[in-house]
């Protein structure tokens, strides 16, 4: 299975991310699953990759052309798509990944799964959309997410597909998932 997952370029201010991410890394690369990721070297993203490729998983990185140029890529992944642009990079990583999650990361992160959500919402993907909610990070959304049913801007069978998992070991229960 292919798991995208967005999340930041930056290593935030807590290393409990960074040991998150690494645990999460490792365990997709020991269960045998893909990695697709926006294939930077940097922060999280680099942290990620390179924790797969330890426990001997594949990763692909979609890297646009631009970031490239700042060589920003991560050395040595089983394989890097260079798109032209991040529209491009977008629509590659969805139409690679089978289940998505989003690690904390920052408002590229939260584009990105936004995207998700809405195709989930349309009828146009049916794959998980996992929040990693470590310690509350996706707290505020979830509480949005229930406050668009409450309101009537959406419902349940809309975001029927989308999770909020507080650990590993919740992401890898879920229905459809790793």
């Amino acid at each position: 299975m292919n798991i995208t997952v967005y999340l930041a370029s930056s290593t935030g201010n807590d290393p409990k991310f960074e040991a998150a991410v690494r645990e999460l890394g490792t365990w997709i690369g020991a269960s045998g699953n893909t990695l697709v990721y926006g294939g930077s070297k940097t922060g999280l993203m680099g942290e990620l990759a390179q924790s797969i490729l330890q426990a001997g998983g594949k990763v692909i990185g979609v890297e646009p052309q631009f970031f490239v140029d700042e060589e920003y890529q991560y050395e040595g992944l089983t394989q890097l798509i260079i798109t032209k642009d991040m529209a491009e990079r977008k629509t590659k990583m969805i139409e690679l990944g089978d289940a998505f999650i989003a690690f904390p990361g920052g408002v590229g992160t939260l584009e990105e799964v936004s995207e998700i959500m809405s195709k989930i919402s349309l009828g146009q993907l049916h794959a998980p959309c996992i929040y990693y909610n470590l310690d509350g990070y996706y707290d505020d959304i979830k509480h949005f997410l229930q406050q668009m049913i409450l309101k009537g801007f959406s419902s349940e069978e809309k975001q029927q597909g989308v999770y909020f998992a507080e650990s590993l070991e919740e992401i890898i229960e879920i229905k459809g998932c790793c």
